[in-house]
């Protein structure tokens, strides 16, 4: 009963029909793969005749080419798998021109590694740094070609220290990166109540604050430098827990818990990417300012008037006190389009007449996916 033998095919026969489909397919998708790779060969000997090779990795290109197969893609893959696969591709590609080195907030396993791999690709060298200083440091000292940093939480707000560095960087933001966070317990033990310390990264504690308290409510909570430390140092000793993702979970083989235990379900993280050079424009971009205005009423509203004004969307505007003067600040502010088009190039002009200081920080595509 329930068995289907229409044209009088057996199972085996009629899987066999789709099989060799199967392999036909993998056959021309390795061919193409192949050519692509040559393409993408070609690109950088045609960059190094040109005197271009320093520019190997184009973010705008990428950008273009994941947003035109998201628009192509009719199904039955979802856009973020077909964008998961092509960025893995795009970057074994890369990594026949020159493997690219991408510091980030380590050690491995932590949620800067999955953001560093999400932009990137699998195929670049993973440089894990000790501190957010150490990411910035690699790639101004040319060690590495690009840093991936953490700039804002939806729940726990911005990155204080990565604000800070921006201001003092040569850097240029060249790209964006937006993770969703799912905080997992970790451990060795078998139920809650053989816990005995739970270690994770600050801002991570403070994620599951309430989930904390209303399950752990008695056990020491120990902030600790990264979550991936948390759950090597859980890896040693079996009544602690860590508050990890699944890449720490997998680096150290460690069993969940308890899963998803993040207070807000929305818990996403935003990451920039930082280089040496500016990206240029892809047509979905974000401009990243810093600036600063005279301490006197209305200056604020005076000094963004420009943007209104043109008509160009701000997205946020965040304030960060200055560290050259007490109860000063200065104003870190994203907006829509790219510095070298209008209408963002003409109320930039503007607004640095206005402004007592004034930095861009660099534009670049909007995360894809």
């Amino acid at each position: 009963m329930g068995s289907d033998k229409s044209a009088g095919q057996t199972l085996q026969e009629a899987l066999a029909v789709v099989r060799q489909k199967i392999d036909g397919i993998d056959s021309t998708l390795l061919d193409l793969l192949n050519q692509r790779a040559g393409c993408a060969r070609e690109v950088g000997e045609i960059k190094a005749r040109f005197g271009d090779d320093g520019f190997i990795y184009r973010p705008e290109r990428e950008a273009q080419v994941l947003r035109r197969l998201q628009e192509l893609n009719q199904g039955p893959l979802p856009d973020e798998t077909i964008t998961r696969l092509f960025r893995e591709v795009m970057s074994a590609c890369l990594a026949l021109e020159q493997p690219i080195g991408v510091a980030f907030l380590g050690p491995l396993g932590t949620f800067s590694e999955s953001a560093a791999v999400k932009h990137f690709g699998h195929a670049v060298r993973l440089l894990p740094q000790s501190s957010i200083d150490d990411v910035f440091r690699d790639v101004e000292a040319g060690h590495a070609e690009y840093a991936v940093v953490p700039v804002e939480n939806s729940t726990e707000g911005a990155v204080g220290r990565t604000m800070d560095l921006l201001l003092g960087t040569s850097l240029k933001i060249c790209g964006e990166v937006v993770v969703r966070i799912h905080q997992n317990l970790l451990s060795r033990a078998t139920e809650l109540k053989q816990i005995t310390q739970v270690v994770s990264h600050a801002q991570s504690l403070a994620q599951c604050h309430e989930w904390l308290n209303r399950h752990l409510p008695d056990v020491p909570r120990i902030p600790v430098a990264s979550n991936a430390e948390a759950a090597r140092l859980v890896a040693e000793n079996p009544t602690w827990a860590a508050i990890a993702g699944e890449a720490a979970a997998e680096r150290y083989q460690l069993p969940h818990l308890a899963s998803n235990i993040e207070d807000e379900p929305n818990n996403t993280t935003r990451f920039l990417v930082l280089g040496r050079f500016a990206a240029g424009p892809s047509g979905q971009d974000k401009t990243s300012l810093i600036l600063s205005t005279p301490n006197r009423t209305g200056a604020l509203q005076a000094l963004l008037a420009p943007l209104a004004q043109a008509g160009v969307s701000m997205t946020r505007l965040e304030s960060r006190p200055a560290r050259h003067a007490l109860w000063e600040y200065v104003f870190f502010v994203d907006i829509e389009g790219h510095v070298d088009e209008e209408p963002v190039k003409s109320a930039l002009e503007k607004l640095a007449a206005e402004a007592a200081y004034l930095k861009v920080l660099g534009s670049y595509p909007g995360a894809v996916y």
